[in-house]
């Protein structure tokens, strides 16, 4: 873990920085000359995240939300004509724009299958 070091002579802050001659890391005041030794040789670490596909979170009692707005699709289990529905909510830099619906009559929560159709066929 990176934690920030302070000059001892002007109380700046250090920067990790590379020493060609003695090939050590050190962390260099860049207003006075002063360097130490760094203990932690990590200068960047890159976590990779896996991409989870978009996911409809917690659809409980949606169907009844008098703020979400209707659509006149059919649902697939009940075949009933009117279901709410809302964007994906995941928190990733680039998020499609994929709805969510939900049957107002039975609570199922569904995609848009014209929208499947086309991930299919892409």
């Amino acid at each position: 873990m990176a934690s920030l070091h302070f000059c001892h002579e002007c109380n700046n802050l250090l920067y990790p920085k590379a020493d060609p001659e003695r090939r050590v890391m050190v962390y260099a005041c860049r207003i006075c000359e002063y360097d130490e030794l760094g203990e932690n040789k990590c200068v960047y670490r890159n976590d990779l995240q896996v991409v989870t596909q978009e996911q409809q979170g917690v659809t409980q009692d949606l169907e009844n939300d008098p703020t979400l707005p209707h659509s006149n699709i059919s649902c697939p289990k009940c075949n009933h004509t009117d279901a709410v529905y809302f964007q994906d909510q995941s928190k990733r830099k680039h998020t499609r724009m994929i709805l969510f619906y939900v049957c107002t009559n039975c609570g199922h929560t569904f995609e848009d299958p014209d929208l499947k159709e086309e991930r299919r066929e892409g």
